[in-house]
């Protein structure tokens, strides 16, 4: 199938233009937004994206890194970069203020302030994403026209709570974080599918007040996990990449969107 591909722009909340990856076939239906991880639009979220796109919807995906400030800086290798010490620590000392700051010494200038933006941070970027997602959504948005919303890791937080904010017809999370008011789930209208990890301690230790929402507010709602996977094993481009994990997700995704948005 031939695809329609495109780097375009979109006008964000505080009139900056933000990149937007813009994928579709000739004919389509609904249109998803994809939220990338921490790394940012990367070859991993353009390939999911034409993926997508080949089952009949149109695809965007913004780069949330890509004001004028941020492009040079909050590139996926100095991310990454800035991470691995990070990731070298045993999971009780990630959170330790002393282990924290022999990393920072030992960082340049640039993974400073990547490390402040990822950390210390960390809201304010959050919210910034959102009111950029929330600005993408409402230029794309079409009376009658269904939407969805997939994202990953970090973008599965996002998305997850990008979903008790506005109106999504079909909204799949990835081992996203939990919305940080979990009650904000009863604002959620559309068909809710969460994807999870079975080793991912962090991120799977709200599961159990998201079935507690879910039973209270009666949500459309389906959940997977799988055994003996890690974090981000979607990403083929990762470490913790299960092809078997990977290939059912993949299923369960097209099937819900199926139901959900055609």
């Amino acid at each position: 199938m031939e695809l329609e591909e495109s780097i375009t722009q979109f006008r964000s909340f505080d009139g900056n233009q933000l990149d937007l990856f813009d994928v579709k076939p000739e004919k389509y239906g609904a249109t998803v937004m994809v939220v990338s991880e921490i790394w940012g639009l990367t070859e991993f979220i353009k390939s999911f994206s034409r993926r997508l796109a080949r089952e009949g919807y149109r695809v965007i995906a913004p780069n949330l890194y890509s004001r004028p400030e941020d492009r040079e800086i909050l590139t996926e290798e100095k991310i990454m970069d800035t991470m691995r010490p990070m990731w070298s620590l045993p999971p009780d000392k990630r959170r330790d203020p002393e282990s924290i700051k022999k990393i920072m010494e030992n960082l340049n200038e640039d993974g400073k302030k990547i490390f402040t933006l990822i950390s210390e941070k960390r809201l304010e970027m959050e919210k910034r994403m959102l009111s950029d997602l929330e600005s993408l959504y409402r230029l794309q948005k079409k009376d009658n026209e269904k939407i969805g919303i997939v994202g990953f890791c970090m973008g599965g937080g996002l998305a997850f709570q990008l979903s008790t904010e506005l109106e999504f017809d079909a909204s799949a999370i990835f081992y996203g974080a939990s919305p940080r008011n979990i009650e904000d789930m009863k604002n959620i209208r559309g068909a809710l599918l969460c994807i999870y990890a079975g080793e991912d301690s962090g991120i799977n230790a709200t599961i159990k007040d998201v079935a507690e929402m879910v039973s209270k507010y009666k949500l459309n709602f389906e959940m997977k996990m799988y055994p003996g996977t890690y974090h981000a094993f979607f990403n083929d481009t990762g470490m913790s990449y299960n092809k078997d994990a990977s290939e059912d997700a993949w299923e369960r995704l097209l099937f819900f969107y199926r139901r959900n948005l055609q």
